[in-house]
């Protein structure tokens, strides 16, 4: 049985909380300090038998365009480190001219045969703008991340425009907004840039909670020891179960660090999505860079990061683009160490 599958039922502290009757549709409707409380409380019993009767395959059937993603970590919030932003976007960048470029995108993308949408608490009001296009696209797959909290206030220019904690604390309020937010729709739940010293791989306890909120249950790395943390993960287990079943990393032809890790997680039937396949915007062909992520055997999802119709359309031509092994190869050469890209991606201002 894959590890990509996922209990269609919420576990048994949500399940509570919904016969309150607060819960409406596809969005909870009642204070989400709630389901915070929920969360709060003693771990939910993690019942691998109910979980594994009521399965659905997160990726099954995933091919052509539809490995290409849509992430919205550019149009969910005014400031951010890919390049080119003044281009990309205009001078006023109001949470209403924001939402009408990712409705856009979602728009296009999703006619275009892309179905996996990637937010995050901390990319601004991506989330919300998610959850609003949602309705009527019932087969789009929607995935988020806890751990990283937007502090920036909408201002480009903050002098702090996220915060992480992967504390207990922070994933209880973090999933209280989420499902305020997306409800049932969401489908994949990452722990957001995990790196070997996160206590997310060690803390059993958020191990639990986290096997126990009813999505599937992936994570994100970053940083020069990306190999590490997902060989770290992926011998988590909860009841003799593996927590996480989806990695996403950053792989490009800069930094290609973490390949074989990816390569060992999807061996093991985890999904690999990748991010950054662009490098932020280093990388301007495009359509070759996000070709040869796509091209990686292991790599079941690649985002593209598009900010505009005229990139997502050229991004998502990747899916068919051709590369043999000799351009494979050559690409290759583009690679860098891992301690020098993750030197300069932390140099990109924002913008």
């Amino acid at each position: 049985m894959s590890l990509l599958s996922a209990s269609r039922t919420l576990p048994l502290y949500a399940a509570r909380w919904m016969s309150q009757q607060v819960y409406n549709g596809p969005s909870f409707v009642g204070d989400p300090a709630t389901l915070t409380a929920w969360c709060r409380a003693a771990p939910p019993v993690f019942d691998n038998e109910l979980a594994l009767s009521t399965i659905v395959e997160l990726f099954d059937g995933i091919d052509g365009v539809a490995r290409i993603g849509l992430g919205l970590a550019a149009v969910g919030r005014p400031g951010y480190i890919n390049l080119g932003r003044e281009r990309d976007l205009p001078p006023e960048r109001t949470a209403e001219v924001l939402r009408e470029r990712a409705e856009t995108l979602l728009d296009q993308a999703y006619a275009a045969g892309v179905r996996y949408f990637d937010v995050a608490r901390s990319y601004g009001r991506a989330e919300e703008f998610l959850a609003g296009w949602l309705p009527g696209h019932d087969d789009a797959i929607a995935g988020s991340k806890w751990g990283y909290t937007y502090t920036a206030n909408w201002q480009v220019t903050a002098e702090v425009h996220e915060v992480k904690d992967h504390s207990v604390s922070t994933f209880a309020r973090q999933l209280g907004e989420t499902r305020a937010l997306l409800g049932e729709r969401l489908g994949l739940y990452q722990v957001h840039s995990v790196t070997p010293d996160s206590p997310v791989l060690t803390d059993t306890d958020l191990h639990r909670r986290l096997a126990g909120q009813g999505a599937v249950v992936g994570l994100s790395t970053s940083g020069p020891a990306q190999a590490d943390t997902i060989r770290a993960a992926c011998a988590i287990e909860v009841d003799g179960m593996p927590l996480f079943r989806s990695v996403q990393a950053t792989w490009n032809l800069l930094e290609t660090g973490a390949g074989d890790a990816l390569a060992e997680a999807h061996a093991s039937g985890r999904a690999v999505i990748v991010k950054e396949a662009l490098a932020n915007g280093r990388l301007a062909e495009d359509v070759v860079a996000l070709a040869a992520a796509l091209h990686q055997p292991w790599a079941t999802i690649v985002l593209s990061g598009a900010a505009t119709s005229g990139q997502l359309a050229s991004n998502l031509q990747a899916a068919t683009l051709a590369l043999t092994d000799s351009d494979l190869e050559r690409l290759s050469g583009l690679a860098e160490p891992s301690e020098r890209y993750w030197r300069t991606r932390s140099s990109l201002p924002w913008t």
